[in-house]
């Protein structure tokens, strides 16, 4: 059972709350719609329920507010709106990162394909569906935990009847298992078609709580439509012969050219237009919409669970996956984007390195690198960095984790996976884009133009070095495009890097150095409870030497500063909430 109790909003700036102590039930085994006019607060109530805004009140589902359930995938599923997938990605791979965010097995996926009716989809990608395809797909993310309570938000707007029809079997045989099922409505005939009970709610508060048989008894009334170029003067002539002959006839006049005749008859008023010469272009007998006029009685009305009170609402962050190291590789591996980049980034610094070997005088750290002094980074540095700003970009443009619980959480779980998965991304990309240089020098130049030091230790600082710069810029694009919520914010951070951060430590540190730091590995040793090996001192020298360097330490200084403001920021959106 949900139990809604108490729902208000928050006002904004001097306007009154969209939810004003909205208190009713949606009870197991029915589907219960919740209806109201564009405007009348059924989204806001939705969210204040699933505690995406802030307000007061408090919801129950099984007797428990959402935030004290473990799993809310499996108790809550919801359709707000449509599915916040990659536009590349497929239906399969969209499910399977759901399943993931839900904590549920992928092989789920599959399984509401076929319930959905889209195993023949299963390979389409999401921007290619149509509304209904689109609207399959939301429902299936929603039954992926398999949950108790369904709230859906205008499921059927905008879709066929024979969408209509589905949609509303599949959710009829939900509630026959047991199962809730809430849904907002705006048409009062199609929630007397499908529903078991109606809230109908208006101005954001409660106007009537009743069963279907009540509600289409109270609130639609059969009528005759017509339709006449004369309508002021139809509608002049029915009412005065309705008043000569003491009966009760409204006439209600709609927009345009059109007529509303409540209590009387296709064949009265036909008579009525013909004796006075009326030209009529439509007369049909409908069911009408006669307004929210019923008030629910007081003893209707849910009370709340013993020892409960309505309580502040605070929009809470959507939980992390139960393992988002598994997830952020699914969210990586599952767009061909980042196979396409990688291909390119590769290309392109295969061609550099041969036109810069082309010169001469580059000497071979640099040509593998394929890095030109004209340009500020290497492909693959930049390849990188962009690897990292669309690790957080994508999740704010396509909000997978958000999927209608609020925005993209802050938690030190998914960023330590999305760091982790970057930095592997990085180093392979590096490790790649060295590889494919070292054999196009050799292909165009023969194997003495690409010859390898001897001695392998030759090679640690500028492997090093390599390693600590793409990663470094992944790290950097990843964490401004958290803070920014953008992939071109993440970009820009990287590309700050040599273009600004770089000059200004040159500036700053530029003149005669009087002092050393020689001997430093001695003297860290001496400091130190632990006695490492002297062999370590060579390690230690490599990194002291990446950040000396005027990159390395531009790098070391951006992500200091971006791992600052990143933790800031998720501390202020706590603290505003």
């Amino acid at each position: 059972m949900l139990q809604a109790i108490g729902l208000t909003s928050a006002p904004r700036r001097d306007l009154p709350p969209a939810v004003d102590d909205l208190t009713f039930e949606a009870r197991p085994g029915q589907l219960t719609a919740l209806l109201g006019a564009p405007g009348s607060g059924r989204t806001t109530a939705l969210r204040l329920m699933l505690e995406l805004e802030p307000g007061r009140g408090v919801t129950y589902f099984r007797g428990r507010p959402l935030h004290e359930i473990a799993h809310p995938a499996r108790e809550v599923g919801t359709l707000l709106g449509d599915v916040p997938g990659h536009p590349v990605r497929t239906t399969r791979g969209q499910l399977k990162l759901m399943c993931t965010v839900a904590g549920v097995p992928v092989s789920r996926a599959d399984e509401m394909l076929e319930v959905v009716g889209l195993s023949g989809l299963a390979d389409q990608r999401l921007g290619t569906l149509s509304l209904g395809m689109d609207r399959r797909l939301g429902l299936a993310a929603a039954l992926l935990g398999d949950p108790h309570t369904l709230i859906l938000d205008e499921p059927a707007e905008g879709l066929s009847p024979r969408e209509n029809a589905w949609l509303y079997g599949l959710l009829r045989g939900h509630a026959d298992h047991g199962g809730t099922v809430l849904c907002t409505f705006a048409d009062p005939k199609e929630a007397a078609r499908v529903a078991d009970r109606v809230v109908t709610i208006d101005g954001g508060r409660l106007v009537a709580d009743q069963y279907v048989t009540e509600f289409a008894r109270t609130r639609l009334r059969p009528r005759v439509a017509v339709a006449t170029p004369h309508a002021a003067r139809l509608g002049a002539l029915v009412s005065r012969e309705a008043r000569a002959a003491q009966r009760s006839v409204e006439v209600v006049a709609e927009d345009g050219n059109h007529l509303s005749v409540y209590g009387s008859s296709c064949a009265e008023v036909g008579e009525t237009a013909f004796r006075n010469g009326v030209l009529l272009h439509r007369l049909a007998d409908e069911v009408g919409d006669a307004g929210p006029i019923v008030t629910v009685p007081p003893q209707e009305r849910p009370g709340p669970p013993r020892g409960s009170h309505p309580l502040p609402i605070t929009r809470r962050p959507a939980r992390t996956p139960l393992r988002p190291l598994r997830y952020e590789l699914r969210r990586l591996l599952g767009v061909r984007t980042t196979f396409l980049l990688a291909a390119g980034v590769l290309a392109l610094s295969a061609v550099l390195s041969v036109l810069l070997a082309r010169a001469g005088h580059a000497p071979l750290p640099r040509l593998l690198a394929a890095w030109p002094g004209l340009l500020p980074l290497p492909p693959a540095a930049l390849g990188a960095g962009l690897f990292g700003a669309l690790a957080f970009g994508d999740e704010y443009r396509y909000p997978a984790l958000a999927a209608d619980r609020g925005t993209v959480p802050r938690r030190l779980g998914l960023l330590g996976a999305k760091l982790a998965v970057t930095a592997a991304a990085a180093l392979l990309l590096a490790a790649l884009a060295a590889a494919v240089d070292y054999q196009m020098l050799r292909l165009v130049y023969g194997a003495a133009m690409a010859r390898p030091p001897r001695a392998w230790h030759e090679w640690v600082a500028p492997g090093a070095s390599w390693a600590a710069l793409t990663v470094g810029c992944a790290w950097a694009g990843l964490l401004a495009a958290g803070i920014f919520r953008a992939t071109v914010a993440g970009l820009a951070a990287v590309l700050a890097v040599p273009v600004v951060v770089v000059p200004l430590l040159k500036k700053a540190v530029d003149g005669h150095a009087v002092r050393s730091a020689a001997g430093l590995p001695d003297r860290l040793r001496d400091l130190a409870w632990v006695r490492w090996p002297h062999a370590l001192d060579h390690w230690l020298i490599v990194v002291l030497h990446l950040v000396a360097e005027p990159v390395g330490a531009a790098l070391a200084l951006s992500l200091t500063v971006l791992i600052c403001a990143y933790l800031v920021t998720g501390l202020r959106a706590r603290a505003r909430w």
